[in-house]
């Protein structure tokens, strides 16, 4: 009796995924919160200037020289390499399926494909890619609010929540105490040009049919956050 009782207590005090507080729920048809838009507006058209003169030409050149397959082939070993802060946010939000399936392509991945280089896992035994779980996405699922829409140099959209949490997987990702500060900027910098030159006609598109840019970027990026989340 005494251990029926113990065993019901213990089943209790770990949270199931389906009782996860989901604060998107009935948010996702509100006006977007954005305080801070004049200044969002002003850093938007700097990384905008910066993408235009800087980025663009790096990943149209790097694009006109890499053949596609290598380009791939160097997407699959960044995200390969990524693998820690991913799979430590999956157990945090009792995804255990997507846990096993990070750990089984990681394995996989790193022998047979060449330190990643090659998606062995899918192409071979079928193993597909899980959703991508962050530490921003573990503060949702326990209930933190995602705060004011941001926007800071030279980085991609984020609410406050999700800042906060890009600081959650910078310090879950091992590579950040092994390699040297130049080697970290030179392996995030290669990674932001490689994805850049894989979506250079996407973003041409974007910008070419899309009246309001900032509005368009931020709606999109809160609709993907909300979605992830509530998956």
């Amino acid at each position: 009796m005494h251990v029926a009782a113990v065993e019901e207590k213990s089943s209790e005090s770990i949270p199931d995924r389906e009782s996860f507080y989901d604060p998107f729920a009935a948010q996702v048809e509100e006006e977007p919160y954005d305080p801070w838009e004049s200044f969002n507006t002003k850093i938007f058209a700097f990384n905008r200037k910066a993408d235009q003169y800087v980025l663009k030409p790096l990943a149209t050149g790097y694009e006109a020289v890499m053949p596609d397959p290598l380009e791939k082939g160097i997407s699959n070993a960044f995200h390969n390499l990524g693998v820690l802060p991913r799979l430590i946010n999956n157990l945090l939000q009792a995804k255990y399926q997507g846990a096993g399936l990070e750990t089984g392509r990681f394995l996989i991945n790193s022998t047979l494909g060449i330190a990643g280089l090659f998606d062995v896992a899918k192409t071979m035994f079928g193993v597909e890619t899980p959703d991508v779980e962050d530490t921003g996405q573990t503060f949702a699922v326990y209930g933190a609010d995602p705060g004011p829409y941001l926007v800071l140099p030279l980085l991609p959209p984020l609410t406050a929540r999700d800042a906060v949490g890009s600081l959650g997987d910078l310090a879950l990702d091992p590579a950040n105490y092994l390699l040297p500060f130049s080697a970290i900027v030179g392996e995030r910098g290669g990674d932001v040009v490689n994805d850049r030159s894989l979506n250079l006609e996407l973003f041409q598109g974007v910008e070419d049919t899309t009246l309001d840019l900032y509005s368009a970027v931020r709606d999109a990026y809160l609709q993907k956050r909300a979605k992830a989340i509530r998956e």
